[in-house]
């Protein structure tokens, strides 16, 4: 039976839910195990949920392990502005705060890894490491979308998102039936999304203005590179990382070619090491749980 939205992204399990306040806005969010913070940040077209092999593994391992709904999405504020990166970073910093922590690890998948980044930068002091996931440094990717035509053919979904109200309709259509559709695009695995998974995205995305402001993401991503504030942004960005980086890519990935991310290591002053796996395609944690956590873990357990 499919869920409804409510019961997706108020999905039950060994987990916590529970309501953030930070930067002006109340995020929700999953939460398990006590101990330093690692705070995980989804990607498009998913939410909190993605994380739900990770959660345990965290808490088992000693960890305080916190997957929100970023701004716009599930059980989070859906507010008319901010799906900009440098509103974004705050949101991350604002809720490591009100977690009552000075600082954090960030781990992002797709739009959560360039939150991450931006973060590094941004707001440094509230970051103690980043482990981006299936998104290249935000000035890499800008530049593969602006001069790799094989990577802009790739991200052509997202110049379809500039148009108004029509690509929020699409996404919606057949209850969500495109998000599916990303889903498989994206997989380097044809096992993955079983269809209880992709049921349960679709009816995320289905609840209150997710739609929209998913897209609103990508409106801004695109929009921005010609303006001011993008250009701002691009130049923000290349004062290096700092902190200790881990980045994880997909070989298979339907979105984003592994040559986007080459380079990226440039932009990291700090330790930095990159793991692509074979056979996997935009969503690690997802296709290869396993795989993943135990890579991850054993990066944590480095930085203790």
């Amino acid at each position: 039976m499919k869920p409804t939205p409510e019961e997706a992204v108020w999905a039950p399990g060994p987990w916590r839910h529970r309501d953030i306040a930070a930067n002006g806005v109340r995020f929700h969010a999953a939460e398990m195990g006590n101990g330093p913070l690692v705070l995980l940040l989804h990607g498009f077209p998913q939410f909190w949920w993605t994380w739900r092999s990770l959660l345990p593994a965290l808490a088992e391992a000693g960890y305080h392990a916190v997957a929100v709904d970023l701004r716009g999405y599930g059980g989070s504020d859906h507010t008319p502005h901010g799906y900009d990166p440098f509103t974004l970073s705050a949101d991350a910093a604002g809720i490591v705060r009100s977690l009552g922590e000075s600082d954090a690890v960030l781990v992002g998948h797709g739009w959560g890894g360039l939150i991450a980044w931006s973060a590094a930068v941004l707001r440094r002091p509230a970051v103690r490491a980043i482990a981006p996931v299936s998104m290249p440094h935000p000035n890499m990717l800008r530049k593969g979308i602006v001069s790799d035509p094989e990577q802009r053919r790739l991200s052509r979904y997202a110049l379809g998102f500039q148009m108004p109200f029509t690509p929020e309709r699409r996404l919606l259509r057949d209850d969500a039936a495109e998000v599916a559709q990303f889903l498989h695009n994206w997989s380097g695995s044809p096992q993955w999304p079983d269809p209880a998974t992709a049921d349960t995205y679709r009816a995320a995305m289905c609840f209150g203005a997710t739609a929209h402001c998913a897209l609103e993401y990508h409106r801004w991503a695109i929009r921005s590179i010609p303006r001011p504030d993008g250009r701002r942004f691009a130049e923000r960005m290349r004062e290096r990382v700092t902190q200790p980086v881990l980045q994880i890519v997909g070989r298979e990935d339907g979105a984003l070619l592994p040559r986007t991310f080459d380079g990226s290591e440039s932009f990291v002053a700090g330790r930095y090491e990159r793991h692509d796996l074979a056979g996997v395609g935009h969503f690690p944690q997802e296709e290869v749980p396993g795989q993943f956590n135990e890579l991850l873990l054993r990066w944590l357990e480095s930085l203790d």
